[in-house]
């Protein structure tokens, strides 16, 4: 009698490790980083090639974070109930052609629709990107190692935009900054997809179709009369037409998912773990942070005469030191706890903002720039690393995207608020004051950076009550699925 032969097992699919994933994934938000910047240093260049006004110039910046900004909230619920991966992958493809788009755009409409859809395109990738991320580290120190990475990529975007925008403008013009940042994404939708596992099913539930466009409006409303402020002054109708509307649809929102059995936002969320004092801490750092991004490239280049290049090889400094920063930042919240460490990182940041604050006209990159911006770097990395720690701290994995969501929703916000409101101060006091223009310049200058360190000061002070809540859950616990028709209670 013949003996059977056994068939061998088949292998098991081989599953990629948990730090190749995370490198795709920092990978996303580093291009998502990147693209929020990389467009400031070639803005004379762009206006000049596609025939842009004063108003288009400046929406060639806003329209990306308009879209970014509005579109998070819903972005992070659709990665929750679709899918993170297949939303990820989703939106990496679309940021792509959106950017080819907007390197081939001949005009500027069909420029300014090209940032529309890059913005369109980050929405989805940011919050979808970090929930996978945080799914592949279940421990807690886990996680403080992938949010260290993912604070060094997103300092580095912001910080590495200004100077790829420079190299790229300055050596084969600008509509490269484009065709860059397609290219990045296409590299990185083909890591995602070999290298990202899939994260199983997607999350039971139901989309919240009046909640997300009664939110969305209200964030396009809001974000657009902040914008709009910073031309035309906030007496102007329409910016204040855009604000009182967006304060009417927030309240209208709020009332809404009263109501609602599958809330956009569930009423348990901002009660869970330290999720809110998270988000409006993350709030005020990013009033600070989008606008430094703004002013300093600005002084260099109208102030100290700096070329794109020269301007964008002076971030080098401020992105190392943002990559230190967030890399030290889970020893060195372990080490003294995560008031001292949130409070520390502001204070640390807000003096480095208050020398830039002496900043004049004849000084020098070496003098004036090089050591605050260090200071800079590491405050705001290891803060930004603490804050998106607490900001999905405790979350249940059904509610992972939308917690990514809404914390680079109030950094969003945040910056667009403190982007209009110190730009509108600079602005006035380089209007009022009887200067030589460049003095005036700096002036202006002087006054944005001196109000940032005095409301990272403030921020500082608020985090050490907000940042001792302990009533939290363990990030790698898995939360009962319940009936959100009958209960929203936070992990515990």
């Amino acid at each position: 009698m013949k003996e059977a032969r056994t068939q061998p097992e088949p292998e098991a699919p081989r599953v990629p490790r948990p730090g190749a994933a995370l490198a795709a994934l920092a990978a996303a938000q580093f291009t998502v980083m990147l693209a929020t910047s990389i467009v400031n240093v070639a803005l004379p260049q762009i206006r000049a090639g596609v025939g842009l006004s004063d108003t288009g110039t400046t929406w060639v910046v806003n329209a990306y974070g308009l879209a970014f900004g509005a579109l998070l909230l819903a972005g992070g619920r659709a990665a929750d109930l679709l899918g993170r991966r297949p939303v990820l992958v989703a939106g990496l493809g679309l940021f792509a052609a959106a950017s080819l788009s907007a390197g081939l755009a001949s005009g500027p409409v069909l420029l300014i629709a090209a940032r529309v859809g890059q913005g369109l395109a980050a929405a989805a990738i940011a919050p979808a990107a970090l929930a996978l991320a945080l799914a592949q580290f279940p421990t807690r120190a886990g996680r403080g190692r992938a949010l260290g990475v993912w604070g060094a990529v997103s300092g580095a975007g912001g910080a590495g935009g200004v100077l790829l925008g420079g190299l790229l403008t300055q050596a084969g013009g600008w509509p490269w900054i484009f065709y860059s940042v397609a290219l990045g994404a296409v590299l990185v939708l083909a890591a995602v997809a070999a290298l990202v596992p899939d994260a199983g099913r997607p999350e039971p539930g139901r989309f919240d179709l009046l909640g997300t466009a009664t939110v969305t409006l209200a964030l396009t409303c809001l974000v657009w009369g902040l914008t709009g402020a910073r031309g035309a002054g906030w007496a102007d109708a329409r910016v204040l037409g855009a604000l009182g509307a967006a304060a009417l649809l927030l309240v209208a929102f709020a009332a809404i998912e009263r109501r609602r059995p599958y809330a956009l936002i569930p009423p348990g969320l901002l009660t869970t773990g330290r999720v809110a004092a998270g988000d409006l801490l993350m709030a005020l750092l990013g009033s600070v942070w989008i606008a430094l991004f703004f002013f300093l490239p600005l002084y260099q280049q109208q102030v100290l005469g700096s070329g794109p290049l020269a301007t964008g090889a002076g971030q080098l400094p401020l992105a190392a030191a943002n990559m230190l920063g967030a890399s030290l930042a889970p020893r060195i919240s372990r080490r003294l706890g995560v008031p001292a460490t949130v409070t520390g990182a502001l204070l640390v940041e807000a003096a480095g903002l208050l020398w830039l604050a002496r900043i004049s006209v004849d000084g020098s990159y070496v003098a004036d720039i090089l050591g605050p911006s260090i200071l800079v770097g590491l405050g705001l990395s290891v803060a930004f690393v603490q804050l998106t720690a607490l900001a999905v701290d405790g979350v249940p994995q059904r509610d992972a995207g939308l917690a990514g969501g809404l914390v680079n929703t109030t950094r969003q916000v945040g910056g667009a608020i403190g982007l209009a409101a110190l730009a509108t101060l600079a602005g006035s006091v380089t209007t009022h004051t009887h200067q030589p223009p460049l003095e005036a310049l700096t002036s202006g200058y002087r006054t944005a950076f001196t109000v940032s360190a005095a409301i990272l000061a403030a921020t500082a002070l608020l985090a050490l009550p907000l940042t001792r809540r302990t009533r939290r859950a363990e990030p790698g616990a898995a939360a009962p699925r319940q009936d959100r028709t009958t209960d929203h209670a936070p992990a515990t």
